[in-house]
């Protein structure tokens, strides 16, 4: 059947309705026109399925298909598939366009379909065995009341009767008062278990009436929801599918074709098991309502940034625009004939110019907020802007879908910013299997940062989930106060198919060990169906007694604000049964905001200002710095070719290092020596006194050997 454009006016018919007659497509119906092909055996599409003409409508007829019941699905840009049972329609559209309106027009129909067959049967035999089943156990129930009745009547009136023989033997006056209360009594129980009898047939007689309709009231609802959900999914698919069309070449066919091919492969991916996050009604454990400013006095946070103070050094503001090299899964593949899985190299399409030492250094974009901290007078307004910290390091995140380059063993990144903004970095790769890198920082400016973190991921078919293992450390020099919280999982959307984006979501818990304040921040994971406004972040600052101090607001991707409480009281209770707290806060202040991104910044990787500088060539570094990786340098300048046979090389000569220290390891055990393993050159492992875990501290000598420029102990790895 070929769906054709409407050419003659027809009024008295509703919008996309399609006219049917012998095998042959008759007429087609859209709002406002009627394409007539043959006058013979008309049908028509409406809210029950397929009908004749209005003289035919309240028949049934050979060809019909309920669209209550029906399975609407499309093959590819221009095909639906009406199907129902052992009867299928294969329907043609003109474009994509007009196929996705008769989709919606067909929806719409089932939908009203469902709605107006409220009243019939339940669907299916199960139903009515089920409700059939649950009248049947009543109705014995009832039974068995009416027994217990019976008897009690009869009792009841044995009771009685004995009680008037009593009554009218001569007995003193005041056994007869006695005897004639009990008789009262009696009575009053005969009536009260009538009824109670009759209550319960009343209940019985309204459940059998109206159990059918709450039944298909619950279906509806169930499939509503359904329907709004794969309605839902397929808009998104859609426009993942046209944004890549919209990004490909300038010939609109090509990239008309690639779009529809790419709509049917991710509905025959994603369809049965895309994950969605459903939002939480009670995802905020608080509620905030501002109190007038008059009555309380409040020193506001000093807004201003660090990006007022000029550096004293001009870095590079740019780089070379990302290439636009197409990946397909063949070029790939063809690299893994008659290879070992482990020695498959992936190639830098995947990457972005950055090692992971380089990205976990970008978590002190934003240091200037650890500045501010040091100069607060309290401990809890000092873990505000600690928390917001902890948040401003995932703002990186959000457009950076390709992952950086995992570094080799023994390699380091040091970040010299003393004379600018007062702090100093250095990371190493400790471990290679798991991977695990070490970090420390140093800020003249009153604190110091270090942590150990090991990534952990799993691959769910659909997306990625990044788990970084480890804790991060924050000690302030003028007041002790020693900070401890670990980061929330990632996740990375649309691995196979569709427009890669990134999510986090969890839970972050910050806790000054010295004072023993703790802030709680919750990631809410985005959903198609939430409320909320997307990434966002919320939170309770409160003291060692538990007493809140400050509420937390604002999203991972954009900004963070605090506001100081000023009174709390306990709220509504929420579905899972759990009490909210409200609490009365003043004006919010803003902690952080993001900076924006630099021009051009989509065709460089989407790096921020410091992003643009973490790989920028200097003197005087380690040789083993990723600034010196050659490959990653390749990748940067647009190479791309050079730069996987570069990774290949890299990634081959690590496998040999790797093999010559396990046949070391083999030939001291046969010795009955020890062997220590590969030993970080600048970090060593301790027990934290704190958290009581194994990590990788900083033991110094890094930037002694920078000022002497002595490497002779850094190992050749490049």
């Amino acid at each position: 059947i070929a769906l054709k454009q409407p050419a003659v006016p027809c009024p008295w018919l509703g919008p996309a309705e399609l006219w049917y007659g012998a095998g042959v497509c008759c007429a087609l119906v859209q709002p406002g026109g009627l394409w007539p092909l043959d006058v013979k055996s008309w049908m028509r599409l409406s809210a029950v399925g397929w009908w004749w003409v209005k003289a035919e409508m309240a028949h049934t007829c050979r060809g019909t298909i309920n669209l209550s019941t029906a399975h609407i699905d499309t093959e590819d840009s221009c095909n639906i598939v009406l199907s129902n049972g052992g009867r299928t329609y294969h329907l043609k559209a003109n474009s994509e366009v007009e196929r996705q309106r008769w989709v919606t027009a067909l929806e719409l129909a089932k939908a009203k379909a469902i709605h107006d067959s409220g009243d019939e049967e339940p669907a299916s035999q199960s139903d009515k065995s089920e409700l059939h089943s649950t009248l049947k156990t009543l109705s014995s129930k009832l039974e068995d009341l009416s027994t217990c009745n019976d008897l009690i009547a009869k009792h009841g009136a044995a009771l009685q009767r004995s009680l008037s023989e009593l009554e009218n033997l001569k007995l003193p006056a005041e056994s007869g008062e006695k005897i004639k209360a009990v008789n009262e009594r009696a009575t009053l129980f005969r009536i009260t278990s009538n009824a109670m009898i009759n209550a319960c047939r009343d209940f019985l007689d309204l459940a059998e009436t109206h159990s059918r309709k709450w039944q298909r009231a619950l279906q509806y609802e169930r499939e509503q929801r359904i329907r709004l959900e794969e309605t839902i999914e397929q808009l998104a698919k859609q426009h993942n599918s046209l944004e890549r069309a919209c990004r490909g070449a300038p010939g609109l066919s090509a990239s008309s074709t690639g779009s529809v091919q790419s709509a049917k492969g991710e509905a025959s991916d994603e369809d049965e098991e895309t994950e969605y996050f459903d939002a939480m009604e009670d995802a905020p454990a608080f509620i905030t309502v501002t109190a007038d400013p008059k009555h309380h006095r409040y020193d506001s946070y000093n807004e201003s940034t660090c990006k007022d103070l000029l550096p004293k050094k001009r870095r590079r503001t740019r780089i070379p625009d990302k290439p636009n090299y197409s990946l397909n899964l063949w070029s790939i593949m063809k690299n893994c004939i008659g290879k070992e899985l482990s020695k498959i190299p992936m190639p830098v399409n995947f990457n972005e110019p950055l090692s992971m030492l380089q990205r976990l250094t970008e978590d002190l974009e934003y240091h200037e907020l650890l500045d501010k901290a040091v100069k607060c007078e309290s401990s809890t307004e000092q873990m505000c802007f600690v928390a917001a910290f902890s948040v401003s390091s995932y703002s990186t995140t959000v457009h950076r879908t390709a992952k950086p380059f995992n570094p080799l063993l023994g390699e380091t990144y040091e970040l010299d910013r003393l004379e600018e903004f007062g702090f100093r970095s250095l990371c190493e790769q400790v471990s290679h299997h798991p991977p695990a890198a070490a970090h420390h920082v140093y800020s003249k400016r009153g604190w110091t940062l270090w942590q150990e973190i090991t990534i952990a991921s799993k691959f769910r078919g659909k997306y990625l989930s990044i788990m970084p293992l480890g804790a991060i450390h924050l000690e302030f020099h003028s007041s002790g106060n020693h900070y401890v919280w670990r980061k929330v999982t990632s996740t990375v959307h649309n691995i196979i198919v569709g427009k890669l984006w990134i999510d986090q979501s969890g839970e972050i818990e910050i806790v000054n060990h010295k004072s023993k304040d703790k802030c709680q921040l919750k990631f809410t994971p985005y959903s198609y169906f939430s409320r909320d406004v997307p990434r966002k972040v919320t939170g309770v600052v409160s003291d060692a007694d538990g007493k809140a101090h400050y509420v937390m607001s604002g999203t991972w991707d954009e900004k963070m604000e605090c506001s100081k409480i000023v009174h709390s009281s306990h709220g509504s209770t929420s579905t899972e049964g759990k009490q909210k707290t409200v609490y009365q806060t003043l004006s919010p202040k803003v902690l952080w905001k993001k900076y924006p991104l630099p021009e051009n910044a989509e065709n460089m990787y989407f790096f921020s200002d410091l992003a643009l500088t973490l790989n920028e060539p200097e003197e005087r570094v380690a040789p083993t710095d990723s600034r010196l990786r050659p490959d990653q340098r390749l990748m940067e300048s647009g190479r791309w070719d050079e730069a996987n046979v570069e990774k290949q090389r890299l990634e081959e000569k690590q496998r040999a290092v790797r093999r010559r220290r396990e046949a070391e390891a083999v030939e001291a055990l046969e010795e009955g020596k020890d062997y220590e393993g590969y030993i970080p050159l600048w970090f060593e492992r301790k027990v934290d006194a704190v958290t009581g875990e194994l990590i990788c501290v900083y033991k110094g000598g890094y930037w002694e050997a920078k000022d002497k420029q002595d490497w002779s102990t850094c190992p050749d790895i490049f």
